[in-house]
This record gives C-alpha cells, sequence and structure tokens, in this order.
C-alpha cells in the first residue's frame, strides 16, 4: 500500500469489457514527507468516491488490486483502496478536507 494524491480523471469510450463500471484516475505517490515520489500511475477507484485532489490510499500491487476491487478476473496493477482523512509519520499527522 501507498499514499498519494489524485491528479486527473481517465475517460476512455472503447475498453475492455472487464473494466466497464470502473473509474480510472491519475495517481501521484508521496514519499513519507507528502512529496511527489515517482512516475504517476493510473489506478481503479474502487469505491467510486475518489477524485481530483483526494489523497487516498493506494493498493499499489495486482494481487491486492484484485483483492480491493473484489474481481479475480480483471488486469489490475493499482487500485485505490480509501480516501485519506490523514495520517501520522513519525509524530506529525498530515490532514486532508
Amino acid at each position: 500500500m501507498r499514499i498519494g494524491r489524485v491528479v486527473g480523471n481517465v475517460v476512455s469510450t472503447i475498453k475492455d469489457e472487464g473494466y466497464y463500471g470502473y473509474k480510472l484516475l491519475i495517481v501521484e505517490y508521496w514519499d513519507e514527507n507528502g512529496k511527489p515520489d515517482g512516475p504517476r500511475q493510473i489506478a481503479f477507484d474502487a469505491y467510486q468516491q475518489a477524485g481530483v485532489g483526494d489523497a487516498v490510499l493506494i493498493a499499489a500491487d495486482g494481487g491486492a488490486a484484485n483483492m480491493v476491487l473484489n474481481d479475480k478476473t480483471i488486469v489490475a496493477d493499482v487500485a485505490i483502496a480509501g480516501v485519506l482523512d490523514s495520517y501520522t509519520y513519525e509524530g506529525k499527522t498530515h490532514t486532508f478536507h
């Protein structure tokens, strides 16, 4: 699992049948200080509640993404598992909303 932020939407009018019903978002991962870390990724929004600007918990592994999506047949490496209200790291709390 990683922490990051939603930075964009992906719109696709033609896609694999297994992907219909899933919202796709662009996420950037954060390091422990809340700074961007690494390349941006496209993620499935498992709960359909994340939006641009939201801090999110990201399942960044194929097996975890399948579990979060509750779909063993979908090909997915990255999925948003939740929208964050806050997190604490080394005694410093980061709050969102």
